[in-house]
């Protein structure tokens, strides 16, 4: 069966402790957090490049009681050129450098499915932010997401949430059919900036 939220799932190190009264923060791996590899994907932690203040970013937030959650598409899994373990392992890499830099994620939830699979978990499906809300009893009232594509604009909007878009490291113009998201910033630390900024 293809489309269920039950085939993402948490990342090492389990939900984060803190403050609940923050409305939840998503972001976006690829783009996001680390550098995207322009034509293919992450397949190690020795790939991952993660781009200047991320980490710092994080960290602020998880400070600040506001813990983020991961949700990535990831289709070279559906696509057969990497392995769902392949995934694993860098999100799990991924997890210990925020932690090392102080930082923590709630989980990290992965879409596995190719575009052409008609999942529901897929980003601008909203089967992933479905999952973390059951989770970790989140408020997708007063979330927002953080992405650097169309599709996580688009899965806000879908979800009935704040979005923002980054563009930090584009491969592609924004296409100007897309929804416009309601922020744009250069970085993952002037969106935090953002978000800390806002009342509770």
């Amino acid at each position: 069966m293809t489309g269920t939220p039950g085939q993402s799932k948490p990342a090492q190190g389990g939900a984060a402790s803190g403050p609940t009264r923050w409305g939840p923060v998503f972001l976006d791996r690829d783009g996001v957090i680390n550098r995207r590899r322009v034509g293919d994907w992450v397949r190690t932690p020795e790939q991952l490049e993660l781009l200047p203040g991320a980490l710092d970013a994080i960290a602020r937030l998880t400070r600040a009681g506001r813990s983020p959650v991961v949700v990535t598409n990831q289709s070279g899994i559906g696509r057969g050129t990497m392995t769902r373990a392949d995934v694993d392992q860098v999100n799990a890499y991924l997890t210990a450098r925020v932690e090392r830099a102080g930082g923590r994620l709630r989980g990290i939830l992965v879409c596995p499915h190719a575009p052409n699979d008609a999942c529901a978990c897929r980003k601008p499906g909203i089967a992933m932010f479905e999952q973390a809300a059951t989770a970790w009893g989140l408020d997708l009232t007063r979330a927002t997401m953080i992405g650097d594509a169309a599709s996580d604009v688009e899965a806000a909007r879908r979800a009935g949430f704040a979005n923002a878009l980054l563009v930090t490291d584009p491969v592609e113009p924004y296409p100007a059919s897309a929804p416009a998201p309601d922020r744009e910033f250069a970085s993952l630390a002037e969106a935090v900036d953002w978000l800390l900024s806002k009342p509770m």
